[in-house]
């Protein structure tokens, strides 16, 4: 069978060792930066939305105006302003930050992080406040803190909460990671350029590719509805 892909890769013009270890590059490189623009973004998020619900404005307003900026404007230009907006800076290629905004990853990687932050820290903090109020006054009955409380009862049922809404937002940096493309970062979308660039085959390249991320979104909703399953389990009724 492995002889036979091989020859069937050795007879066809595009599909070939050449190209296919192209699109092996990209996903590499989109699965690097969704997954740490989600770590780090989920990272970020938390400690955001657990602020948010104080009741400090001095506190809240700068985190809800954060939120509001990233969330009302398009991530495309965002990801322009951070990778050829930030080097225009006087100054800033004498410092160690030149280091960092000069190679088209790393601004990626910081606008995806900043918008999935956003996002996220919306979510975790529509499903703190969404926390019933019954089980908050039985928390405060048994004598915990506001810490206490956040940690024991409000965080671990939030995160359950959260998960269908977070699980689309995951799916969102996926697909929105291809724009990553336009800084020249070859991930999948920008493998596929390459290769119909080269081939001129607009079909094959992209059809190719969306198959690809069919197969990452397919697998994704898979690993959620698993976790989901297991997580809410106590949400299902029982069987008579």
């Amino acid at each position: 069978m492995f002889d036979s892909l091989l020859q069937l890769l050795e007879q066809n013009q595009i599909f070939t060792p050449e190209t296919l270890m192209t699109y092996w590059g990209g996903f590499v490189t989109t699965i690097q930066l969704v997954f740490l623009s989600l770590l780090i973004g989920l990272f970020l998020s938390v400690p955001f939305a657990v602020l948010r619900t104080l009741k400090n404005p001095l506190i809240v307003w700068p985190i809800w105006f954060y939120c509001y900026v990233f969330r009302g404007t398009p991530l495309l230009v965002q990801l322009y302003i951070i990778y050829y907006g930030i080097p225009y800076i006087n100054g800033i290629q004498d410092t160690f930050w030149w280091s960092i905004f000069r190679e088209p990853f790393y601004p990626a990687l910081i606008a995806f992080v900043l918008n999935t932050a956003a996002y996220t820290t919306e979510i975790i903090y529509g499903s703190i406040v969404a926390t019933d109020h019954g089980e908050l006054e039985a928390a405060q009955a048994y004598g915990m803190g506001w810490w206490t409380r956040m940690r024991r009862i409000i965080l671990p049922a939030a995160f359950r909460r959260a998960l269908p809404a977070y699980s689309n937002e995951v799916i969102f940096m996926l697909h929105a990671s291809a724009i990553a493309s336009v800084v020249t970062i070859v991930d999948l979308t920008g493998a596929a350029q390459n290769v119909y660039s080269k081939y001129y085959a607009p079909f094959e390249a992209f059809i190719f590719v969306a198959c690809i991320y069919l197969c990452i979104t397919f697998s994704i909703v898979f690993i959620f509805k698993k976790i989901e399953q297991r997580v809410l389990a106590y949400m299902r009724p029982l069987k008579t």
